[in-house]
């Protein structure tokens, strides 16, 4: 077979393939692989399929053209010994890739001479087109792990050690969410609730155990980390698996929840945004590490940022991205509160994307809840301009949507109307549903507050606007969309002093808000519930609505909590002792919304309110 061209050896050996499955000596799939993995020489694999799809095709005539049945009978299994070599074939393929995939792999890391830190994960960027499974990255760890240089072998440790402390965490992934009898989520009381304290128990390496019980403990991670001593390259790579691999996990999980594929999205987008947090203030921790040198406290801060921005990138490309939504949906816990300065300096490092402007409208519509509005107008106006450039029609519109609800807070209500007019023309015309529900409600609600800041009756189109909105919005079946309407329909009727109109909308609005988990509006919804309440002189509901509000804002910095403080505090004076005879009556009411603790903290806030008058 040897003296024969290419082509004739070729043709030989899927006859004899052929001629072996005929005659029974072919015992397994995984033969067939390894005769082709030996026969066919590397850089030819295109002029074997020419080879082989010729014989498919001869053989395809001949079991369809023949007539004799025991010819046609040999002609059938020969086709399906074809068909088992084009598969095998195929899987060699995929084998053949992905060992060219670590071959370079081993090169770029190998032949980096500043940081080949970074250059591993440069490789093991998640939104490359072939990214590693666990197997490639063991492959490559043993690639690796041959090297006589010191650092590639730490390398190579530390992702043999990531792996060994992921198959030991996998089979936890998810057990903490049957057990805890709470809603799914990241949170939970300090120290027992959550995943993080089970993944700590499962954890023997010291860095990943560590950050596991802070987290477990809602302790300030960048303070935890920079307080850590004996990180080396090999726990740094450890770690780095260790997350991705569990962030990954569960998103995989989350998106498969088909009976529920809205809680799961939502799941998915509080992983995605949770584990961008972590790594950021692992960055920040680790550029503060005093038990570091300052080349390895620079080195591994750079890594940090990098995986965040990794995973940025990859979050922002998927179909449930919240355009109309803000960091701070699904998530409860001092720890996020930070989350924008923490993801201030990765986002700087993207270049002009779409997914760089996708992660600005999330970023900005969150600086609004926090009350930062210029800078949330600077976030919005960026990602406008980079939507464009990129042609990202959704994300344009979102901004367009956000650009007046913050311009309404600002008081700037000519240039509300004119961005969401300006949404409403650009949805129309590019048939965004979803985009026209959010323009029409911004469009009757930034005009509600520009006629009452003017003086003048509220125009009846306005009402028509925000109906329009929230009809189109269910329709859609988009509770985002939906919460957002009815709670500007709930405020405008506040702004119309209408208040049992407006309780109607409001709480609509606020059970819409709690299923998109979105802790702003859910927030916002009850501190205007709570002033509707107090206008009816129902002051039980007020001060249930009023603290669950309160609550609820304060804990995502937003700053509007002082909203429903000023309203509890004003109640608080005309009741005296019997204000906290309300208070006790709402107590089994509000525990299993905000916990023993949550409910405990209410009156501290009060008193910070009020020393702050």
């Amino acid at each position: 077979m040897t003296d024969l061209p290419l082509p004739g050896r070729y043709f030989e050996l899927i006859d004899e393939i052929v001629q072996m499955t005929l005659k029974g000596k072919i015992r397994s799939k995984e033969q067939v692989y390894q005769m082709l993995r030996q026969g066919v020489s590397q850089g030819t694999g295109e002029l074997f399929e020419r080879c082989l799809g010729d014989r498919l095709h001869t053989t395809q005539e001949q079991v369809n053209s023949q007539t004799d049945e025991l010819k046609q009978a040999k002609a059938g299994r020969s086709l399906r010994a074809l068909q088992t070599i084009q598969s095998e074939w195929q899987r060699a393929q995929v084998q053949n890739r992905a060992s060219e995939a670590i071959t370079a792999a081993v090169r770029t890391i190998t032949t980096e001479p500043l940081d080949r830190l970074l250059a591993l994960l440069q490789v093991l960027d998640p939104n490359r087109n072939h990214a590693f499974n666990s197997q490639q990255l063991k492959q490559l760890a043993n690639a690796l792990q041959g090297a006589e240089d010191q650092e590639l072998q730490q390398l190579s440790a530390g992702i043999t050690a990531g792996l060994g402390s992921w198959q030991r965490l996998e089979p936890h992934l998810v057990s903490w969410m049957y057990s805890q009898g709470q809603e799914l989520g990241f949170a939970g009381v300090p120290g027992q609730r959550g995943p993080w304290r089970v993944w700590a128990t499962q954890m023997e390496q010291p860095l990943p155990k560590a950050l596991f019980q802070a987290l477990s403990f809602n302790q300030s991670l960048d303070e935890a980390i920079a307080r850590h001593a004996g990180v080396d390259l090999q726990s740094w790579v450890e770690l780095a698996v260790v997350l991705q691999y569990l962030q990954r996990g569960l998103v995989s999980w989350f998106d498969k929840m088909v009976y529920d594929a809205k809680v799961g999205s939502k799941l998915s987008i509080s992983t995605f945004l949770a584990f961008a947090v972590i790594w950021s203030q692992l960055a920040q921790g680790f550029s503060q590490n005093t038990s570091l040198n300052s080349s390895s406290r620079e080195r591994f801060a750079r890594g940090g940022w990098q995986i965040t921005q990794q995973l940025l990138r990859t979050f922002a490309q998927r179909e449930y991205f919240p355009l109309y939504g803000g960091v701070f949906a699904s998530f409860t816990g001092d720890y996020l509160r930070d989350t924008l300065n923490y993801l201030d300096e990765p986002l700087q490092q993207i270049e002009g994307t779409q997914e760089k402007a996708r992660i600005l409208t999330l970023l900005g519509y969150s600086l609004r809840a926090q009350g930062q509005l210029r800078q949330a107008v600077s976030f919005h106006q960026q990602a406008l301009a980079v939507a464009r450039e990129s042609q990202d029609v959704r994300c344009e519109i979102a901004n367009l949507n956000h650009l007046s609800r913050t311009c309404v807070a600002q008081k700037n209500y000519a240039e509300a109307i004119g961005y969401s007019q300006r949404a409403l023309i650009l949805s129309r015309q590019s048939g965004e549903s979803l985009g026209e529900a959010n323009a029409l409600a911004n469009l009757g609600y930034s005009e509600v507050f520009s006629a009452r800041e003017a003086g003048e009756p509220v125009d009846e189109m306005a009402i028509q606007y925000l109906q329009q909105g929230l009809k189109l919005a269910e329709q859609l079946g988009d509770g985002q969309s939906q919460a957002l309407c009815h709670s500007s329909l709930g405020i405008a009727h506040m702004v119309l002093a209408q208040p049992q109109a407006a309780i109607a909308h409001l709480q609509r609005g606020w059970h819409a808000a709690q299923f998109s988990g979105d802790l702003y509006l859910q927030g916002l919804n009850l501190a205007y519930l709570a002033e509707a309440h107090y206008a009816l002189q129902n002051l039980e509901a007020a001060v249930y609505t009023g603290c669950l509000g309160m609550y609820l804002l304060e804990q995502i910095a937003a700053s509007e909590w002082r909203q429903p403080a000023g309203l509890l505090t004003i109640l608080q004076g005309q009741l005296g002792p019997d204000f906290q005879t309300l208070l006790q009556q709402t107590r089994a009411q509000i525990i299993p919304l905000i916990g023993v603790d949550g409910y405990d903290h209410l009156p501290q806030l009060l008193q910070q309110y009020q020393r702050s008058m």
